[in-house]
Order: C-alpha cells, then structure tokens, then sequence
C-alpha cells in the first residue's frame, strides 16, 4: 500500500500592512490666475506627525497653495488629497485646521467663550465643543488664560488661541500661515513648543514661514516654492551639506554702505552684498588660516566695519543662494 505524506497546512502568509496615507498630498497641481500661472506641476506630500517648512520670497505663491490646498481657489489641474480624501469633497476640508497670519478671534470675548464659538460654528454639540474646549487648551497651555478677555492678551498668547481655535475638531493637518508674526523671542519660543508637541500627537504641521531660523529649529523638512514648484525639499542639515558642503560663511556688517569702488573689489572676489547694503557675505574654506588672511585684508579697506563673523551656512544662506540664482536667469 502506497503510504503518502499528510498533506501540510497552508503556510501562514505574511501581508505587508499599507503603508499609511499622508495627511497631505499635492500631486501636479496648477492654479492660474488669468494668463499667469501662479503654481505649475507642484508636488508636495507631509506625513503625519512631520513638521514641514513652506519657504520662498513674498509673491511666490505660498498663499495661492494655502488657499488651493484649503479648497478656496479652483486648480486647472492636478489633486489635493488630505488623508486620503480628495478636497474637493467637502467632508475632507474638515480634517484642516487653519491658522491665518492675521488674528482671526472675537477680542470682546474671553479665550473660553471664542473656543466655545468657534467650536459651535464648526458643527460640534455644545457636549463635544466642551471636551474639545478641554483638549485645545491643554495642548496650547491656555488654561491660565481661559477667562481673560483676548483683547487684552499679548501677541503671543492670541497667537496660542488661534491655533487652539484650529484644531477643536481635531484635524489630520494644521496650517500655520507665519504663527510668529509680531511676537517676542520669549512667546516665539513658547510657540515653538505648543508645535512640537502638537505634532508629536500625529497632526501633521504645514508651516509657512519667512522665518528661516524658525524652519530650521522646527522642520524635518523643508521646501523651497520657486517658480510654481517646490524645490530643494529634504532635512535642512542634509540641504544645507548638499550646497555648501564643509565650507563656512564669512559675513561682514557695516555701519554704512561700501564706497561704489570697494563694491566692486569684494564682488570680485567672491563677496555677495544683502539687500540692504549693510552686509556682505562669503563662502570660505574653514581653515583658520584662510579666516585670519580674509579679517586682515578687510581691516586693510576703508570699510567701516562694524563687525566680522564666521559661521555655519544656515537656510538663509541657502535661502539667499536660490534666489540670486533665479535673479540671474
């Protein structure tokens, strides 16, 4: 009698589980304005729990993909998806919490009663708007503040009650249009904090910002918006070793701008001038040696001089870098 093998059980198969949606996927986006295209092919995907930096000169078009993306101005072409919905349904516009440059709050009222508005006129019971009330002031640390009146509360604090106000209804992404605009360094910093520790939640952060030291604390990531696109995206160290490698940054601050002639000499050795004329700036090796001939040389100038640095290349100087390069073209 043939004797055959029991029949093995199917072997269990192990299902890679899918990768997780981004809170934000921009795939060819295009948005024009009359004959000008204002964005043209843009791409631009933030995962959740990533800050993101949005950088580029005023007239770029940060706020034109602010409004695109928030489904308040139509594209020619191309998707928005937030968490996996399109934008164009309304239910996705939901998962947004926005925080516009302007203070957007009733300031007659007191921090509670506009968290209380806002939450109500976004769709939630007064139980929910209650709990929410709860979450959105811990998360920004407004519990002190609760019954003070925003009229009477500095930049910094509205600043945490407009970010508050954003993200009652618990938004897969929160833009944030400038959140320092015309705050001190002490609020600056707190704010920094109340970002940080809100994205350590999981909520994804898009910040748009002129603020290049702020990107560079902030962001994992960061994009440059040149010419309708995003540009240069990636770490701000590995951007930052990508253009300048191990070089440092001589920088010159004067008390008053550079005779025409001398102008000349240091632009054609290498030096870049800042708009407003006062500061100067090179790329260098970093050896020591290299720095003390540079200081003596400048010493030698009838600059008058009123201070001379050396640094670490920083987003600003990438920043300066992208746009004299689109000026030249």
């Amino acid at each position: 009698m043939l004797q055959t093998d029991p029949p093995n059980e199917a072997a269990a198969i192990d299902v890679p589980a899918a990768a997780p949606l981004p809170a934000l996927d921009v795939r060819q986006l295009s948005v024009q304005y009359g004959a000008r295209r204002v964005l043209n092919g843009l791409n631009l995907s933030i995962d959740s729990g990533e800050i993101f930096g949005l950088l580029g000169p005023n007239g770029a078009g940060k706020t034109t993909l602010i409004r695109a993306i928030c489904g308040r101005v139509k594209h020619a072409s191309g998707h928005v998806h937030i968490a996996g919905q399109s934008n164009r349904k309304r239910q996705s516009l939901r998962r947004i919490g926005l925080v516009p440059q302007e203070i957007a709050l009733y300031q007659h009222l007191t921090v509670r009663e506009n968290l209380t508005t806002f939450g109500r006129l976004s769709g939630l019971s007064a139980r929910q708007a209650a709990n929410a009330l709860t979450f959105a002031m811990k998360a920004t640390r407004l519990n002190k503040r609760a019954d003070e009146y925003v009229h009477t509360l500095s930049g910094g604090w509205k600043r945490r009650c407009n970010i508050a106000a954003a993200i009652l209804h618990r938004p897969s992404l929160l833009i944030l249009d400038e959140p320092t605009v015309g705050v001190d360094i002490d609020a600056r910093n707190a704010l920094h904090t109340v970002i940080r520790d809100l994205s350590r939640t999981g909520l994804a952060v898009l910040l748009a910002t002129h603020d290049l030291d702020q990107a560079q604390t902030l962001c994992g990531r960061v994009g440059f918006l040149r010419d309708g696109s995003v540009t240069h995206v990636g770490g701000p160290a590995e951007l930052l070793h990508d253009m300048f490698g191990t070089k440092r940054e001589l920088h010159v601050d004067l008390f008053e701008p550079a005779e025409w002639a001398t102008a000349s000499k240091m632009k054609r050795v290498g030096f870049s001038d800042h708009p407003n004329g006062m500061e100067w700036s090179m790329l260098i090796d970093a050896s020591a040696q290299r720095q003390t001939e540079l200081t003596n040389a400048l010493r030698q100038t009838d600059l008058r001089i009123k201070e001379i640095r050396f640094r670490e290349p920083g987003l600003d100087s990438l920043f300066l870098r992208l746009t004299t390069e689109d000026r030249s073209t």
